[in-house]
């Protein structure tokens, strides 16, 4: 592989997202080109490039996995087809970045590791929050400036009520802790740098949709807690809290930070309640700076920011919130030993 050249990506499905976000983002990359985007409609495909200004496009997915001239697959497919064809991807010898959640169970977790192994390519879980600064920076502060971590409180909902949205259709892991919850699993797993000891959620399903729409979740961590909700019938918010034994971190705009704006965390040390309060300010194009990143990870044979094995322990957790839901109470997760085909 020409490390000096920028690795071409080809993009599975013309969803509004990729569309109007994930693609336009990247047209900012460094590291990656986007070459063509692919739907099961050829009329689809082609409108969607000729609005994005793509050179080629692609009647199908396989099409893309066939192209030689194609390095990375971006899988940006609803969520039960995610695994299909980043497996399909990978035995076609090209690179994966695969939308979270990469799984919806810990089995299919596990025959995507045995596929990046066997056929030696790199595949990524897409969550673009580990890229951004304001996030780096937010970790910086738990190692160094917070103490120890005792408390991350979290948010993250919007109002989504639409039958027709994947999102609403529990045949296509639809539903508020599949779709954002997950955010909200995996920066619990990063502040806590570990996994929950036990965990404990709440559900209230659509009775028409049969998703969850409200999921509110405690997770037990060794000396400290994590409390979310996450919600796909509320008013749009963000918000993560961060509390340690010496400061807090607050982030107003965590996971859907603009990409030619500015986002603000706030930061207090020392007494509580009082205490200065200082805002710091970061701006970073999340899903440009995440496929230069994944595509500089594959140059260099390094792993990437979100690995399959990490992945993995973030899809363990979600089943065993689902679980605690369906049986009312407290499940207890053994603790992380190794590579993800130990998981029990």
């Amino acid at each position: 592989m020409n490390h000096n050249r920028r690795l071409r990506w080809a993009v599975l499905g013309t969803g509004k997202f990729v569309t109007s976000v994930a693609i336009p983002a990247m047209k900012e990359c460094l590291a990656a080109e986007v070459v063509g985007i692919a739907s099961r409609s050829a009329v689809k495909a082609q409108a969607a490039a000729e609005q994005l200004a793509l050179p080629k496009h692609y009647a199908g997915y396989e099409a893309s996995l066939d192209d030689p001239a194609v390095d990375v697959i971006y899988n940006a497919l609803p969520n039960d087809l995610h695994v299909e064809w980043s497996i399909r991807a990978a035995q076609a010898g090209k690179h994966v970045l695969c939308e979270k959640p990469v799984a919806l169970t810990l089995d299919d977790c596990r025959k995507l590791i045995e596929v990046r192994d066997r056929c030696k390519v790199a595949i990524a879980e897409a969550f673009m929050i580990r890229h951004h600064r304001q996030w780096k920076r937010v970790l910086e502060l738990v190692a160094n400036d917070l103490g120890h971590v005792q408390s991350v409180v979290a948010t993250f909902s919007y109002n989504n009520q639409d039958p027709a949205n994947i999102r609403n259709q529990s045949e296509h892991g639809g539903g508020a802790l599949w779709d954002i919850g997950c955010y909200l699993v995996l920066v619990s797993r990063m502040a806590f740098g570990s996994e929950p000891r036990h965990v404990y959620a709440a559900m209230d399903r659509d009775p028409n949709f049969g998703v969850d729409r409200l999921t509110s979740a405690v997770l037990t961590f060794s000396g400290g807690h994590a409390i979310f909700s996450c919600g796909t019938q509320m008013a749009p918010f963000q918000n993560v809290r961060v509390v340690g034994a010496a400061g807090r971190v607050e982030m107003l705009i965590p996971f859907n930070a603009p990409a030619h704006d500015r986002c603000a965390i706030l930061i207090q040390r020392g007494k509580f309640p009082g205490g200065a309060v200082e805002m710091e300010e970061f701006q970073t194009n999340q899903y440009a700076a995440q496929a230069d990143e994944f595509s500089a990870a594959i140059q260099a044979n390094t792993p990437p920011a979100t690995t399959l094995e990490d992945a993995t322990c973030n899809v363990r957790v979600i089943e065993a919130l689902f679980q605690s839901a369906r049986e009312g109470k407290s499940i207890e997760l053994q603790a992380y030993k190794g590579r993800a085909g130990e998981l029990k």
